[in-house]
Formats: C-alpha cells, sequence, structure tokens
C-alpha cells in the first residue's frame, strides 16, 4: 500500500492508493462478498464502459472555480445516487486513505486532505460499490456514461455541478496516483469505488470517474 504524503489540508495529495477492500489491521472494511449465510445480493460485476458504446460529451467552457465549501450532498442521477450527509474521511493509522465504514455503505465520503468539490484542483469523493451486507451506494456506477451529470451540494448554499469526462477501470495494484490526485488548472472531481469480480472475498480493481465543473 503507498501511503499518501502528508501535505497540507487542501492540498492535492500525489501519493496514495485507494483501496476499497478489507484492510487487515487498519480497521477498514470494504467491498467484498455477501456475509457467509446470506443470499448472493451483491450487484453484478461492474463492466467497464470503454467497452459500451457511449457519445463524448461536447467541449464545454471551464467554469469559474468556487471558494472552499464542504460537501453536503451527492447526487449522480445516472447512477441512482443521492446521497448526504457526506462523510468527511482523513488518513487511517496505517497511512492510507481511509473509506466509509461498512455501517456506511449507503454514503459517500469527501477525502479532507484534498480540495472541496469546485475548488480548483481534484475533489475525491469514495463510496462503496458493495459490502459484506450487499449493494452499496455506488452500485450501479456501471450505469455512468461520459456527459453524465454530478451534482455536489455545499455547506454554504452554493451548487457545483460535474460533468463526466472519462470513466477507468484499473487493478489497485496499479492505481494511477498521479493522475486522480495530481494538481490541475481548473476544478474537477473524482468518484472512486471499487469493481472486478470478487476474488478471494475482495474486488480487485478500481472504478475511478473523473469529471469537471461546468456550473
Amino acid at each position: 500500500m503507498v501511503r499518501p504524503s502528508r501535505r497540507a489540508a487542501r492540498g492535492p495529495v500525489l501519493a496514495v492508493t485507494v483501496a476499497l477492500v478489507a484492510l487487515a489491521g487498519a480497521g477498514i472494511s470494504g467491498c467484498g462478498a455477501p456475509a457467509p449465510g446470506k443470499p448472493a445480493t451483491a450487484p453484478a460485476p461492474y463492466v467497464s464502459p470503454a467497452s459500451a458504446p457511449a457519445a463524448a460529451p461536447a467541449p464545454t467552457a471551464a467554469a469559474t472555480p468556487l471558494p472552499a465549501s464542504a460537501p453536503v450532498r451527492v447526487r449522480i442521477p445516472s447512477a441512482g445516487v443521492d446521497a448526504s450527509p457526506v462523510l468527511k474521511l482523513g488518513l487511517a493509522g496505517d497511512g492510507t486513505v481511509e473509506v466509509p465504514s461498512v455501517a456506511d455503505g449507503d454514503k459517500i465520503g469527501w477525502y479532507t486532505k484534498g480540495v472541496t468539490p469546485g475548488e480548483t484542483g481534484p475533489a475525491v469523493l469514495i463510496g462503496h460499490f458493495d459490502t459484506a451486507r450487499g449493494p452499496a451506494v455506488l452500485k450501479d456506477v456501471s450505469k455512468v456514461r461520459t456527459g453524465d451529470e454530478i451534482t455536489v451540494n455545499r455547506a454554504d448554499g452554493s451548487t457545483a455541478v460535474f460533468r463526466v469526462r472519462e470513466l477507468e477501470q484499473v487493478g489497485k495494484e496499479r492505481f494511477p496516483t498521479a493522475k486522480v490526485y495530481g494538481d490541475t488548472t481548473r476544478p474537477e472531481l473524482r468518484v472512486i469505488t471499487c469493481g472486478g469480480e470478487i476474488t478471494d472475498g475482495h474486488r480487485p480493481d478500481n472504478i475511478i470517474l473523473y469529471a469537471d465543473l461546468v456550473s
């Protein structure tokens, strides 16, 4: 596991791997198979939209960056997501990025060491695809396509609207750290969950949505 550098609270982190699986000894339980004795209610394995036809969104002029304000609600209509409140995630004891607990599988978390959604830079949201309890908040992430909108309501009463530019499925051992957490010149958003066929009780991949602020 790559440990993130500890930069200022709103500075992008350039060395971090997000693991949405159970981490032994880290107190984090993530995407995995249903608990023993329960029916297999987990959603179908994620299939990358890269293999499905999807029209690229029309180029959009960069929106004006917003001042810092924490996210309080996240909506992704195409995936059936309307999550509130938004959890605050930091660093776990082992130096890796926290993820929502199994009990919070229906919620999305915001990585507080990065920027807030709407500020210049890559804001990062994290949610489960499924947990031992079954399908979770991002269970329908496979329905998202480029051009879809993600709306983030913020604590100051403002709303940041993002448009999905790219979808990526990648093995956790090849997590694109710099691409996800590297500095950007405009306000951007990443939504991260897990995916892939369950192997040894865990999903081996990360699903990443890249989106740009449009209003």
